[in-house]
């Protein structure tokens, strides 16, 4: 069975693998509450038994803004946009809409906390779970892992989004850190089971890679 672990607030769950040479893959779910598709694909691959042995320990995390959720909202309970709120060199205040960035950098408990996981983990790979974009985003020396997602879902793969995210995840672990980082946006008019079959390989394929 995968090991669950607290980090404080947010649950960790581990996959772990019997390989000397394992990588370290980090999985997320729920950056945004209006995008829980992540949440439901953890679960449900954990839940099917997907337990045998890897090659690799794989790190979930199935929902990381329950507040959010919850509500069926992108933010947290302050107001805040997640993933506009990491201790990038281009993070700046914004307006208070739905991609609000904090008062500061890392103003999120929650933030601080993932940067700390970040530390313990050590992740090798990164893999967010978002919605409603349809492709696959990456940042950092991730080009070719994101081409080989891309099969598995048939996702095109896109390097830039067309718009500015300053304070985002995938700036400081990806562009900063050089850490590979994913991020696979589901399209919002999928059903659910099209879209746990798809990251179902995903997951598989990580699990060896």
């Amino acid at each position: 069975m995968p090991n669950t672990a607290p980090f404080n607030t947010i649950e960790v769950i581990k996959r772990s693998s019997n390989h000397t040479e394992a990588k370290n893959i980090l999985i997320i779910g729920v950056f945004h509450g209006e995008e829980p598709q992540g949440e439901y694909v953890i679960n449900r691959y954990l839940e099917n038994g997907n337990l045998s042995d890897t090659k690799n320990h794989l790190f979930f995390i199935p929902c990381l803004n329950h507040w959010g959720k919850e509500r069926g909202v992108r933010v947290n309970q302050n107001g805040v946009d997640l993933n506009r709120n990491y201790p990038t060199k281009n993070w700046i205040e914004t307006e208070k809409d739905e991609f609000y960035s904090g008062t500061h950098a890392a103003s999120e408990l929650t933030t601080r906390q993932m940067t700390e996981i970040l530390k313990e983990l050590k992740p090798d790979i990164i893999l967010t779970l978002h919605a409603p974009l349809k492709c696959v985003n990456y940042d950092g020396p991730a080009k070719e892992l994101a081409e080989k997602i891309s099969e598995f879902c048939d996702y095109p793969v896109i390097a830039d989004l067309g718009y500015p995210t300053p304070g985002s995840f995938g700036t400081y672990c990806g562009v900063e850190r050089n850490i590979p980082t994913i991020t696979l946006e589901y399209d919002d008019e999928e059903d659910y089971e099209s879209i746990y079959k798809k990251t179902e390989k995903i997951f598989n394929w990580l699990a060896v890679y």
